[in-house]
């Protein structure tokens, strides 16, 4: 994405909402003169612009994460007692921050197009968000679902301001990354769930299509 952040352009939902399993797309390398910092801390930073304004307008005071931690490998901080995982990113409700693996991210955002950042970092603030809401789910690929929904509402909003624009065949970066963060079955029961490709995609899209009202 440019410094004027490029996304992926609304074609994209009608494939998402019948998409019928992971979809075997190519990957991109087209990020113009964003870095991969740039884009990290856009998608921070816009991404906590949308919730203070969601919920200003909900009359609630959106509280910012303490901390937005990078780390390399296991030496990410723990959470609870559990300690950092590689190739992950996580938020923690205990300190209310957000770490994550910036080796795996940066592979990503190489490997598969600067979407990853884009679909990552929101997907982990909807987990802040969740907390200040204080939402309650019987079951751990609820939350991750709704995540992903909240996801693709903030992109949405994010594009309809002006804050992303769109470029051809960045619908490729996203539907790859969704497609690679599913799990290989339908298991809601796993308490580490976070859902099928399928799944995720569709959630995504209620999101990008309807807003975060409708997670």
């Amino acid at each position: 994405m440019t410094s004027s952040r490029r996304l992926w352009p609304l074609a994209l939902i009608a494939v998402l909402l019948t998409a019928c399993g992971v979809l075997d797309v190519p990957s991109r390398d087209t990020r113009g003169a964003d870095s991969f910092a740039d884009d990290v801390r856009g998608a921070r930073t816009l991404t906590e612009e949308f919730w203070k304004q969601q919920f200003a307008a909900a009359g609630r005071t959106y509280r910012p994460v303490t901390g937005f931690v990078p780390y390399s490998g296991g030496g990410g901080p723990s959470c609870g007692g559990e300690p950092a995982v590689p190739d992950n990113a996580f938020y923690c409700p205990l300190g209310h921050f957000i770490a994550f693996d910036q080796d795996w991210m940066a592979a990503l955002w190489s490997e598969m197009g600067d979407g990853s950042v884009y679909l990552i970092i929101p997907h982990e603030f909807g987990h802040a968000v969740q907390a200040q809401l204080q939402t309650r789910f019987q079951l751990n690929i609820e939350a991750e679902l709704q995540a992903d929904c909240y996801a693709g509402g903030t992109l949405k909003a994010l594009v309809e301001s002006g804050a992303l624009t769109a470029e051809p065949g960045d619908e490729d970066e996203l539907l790859l990354n969704l497609a690679a963060a599913g799990d290989p079955t339908d298991d809601w029961l796993n308490p580490a769930a976070h859902g099928t490709a399928e799944q995720r995609q569709r959630s995504f899209a209620t999101g990008y299509t309807q807003g975060v009202g409708a997670c």
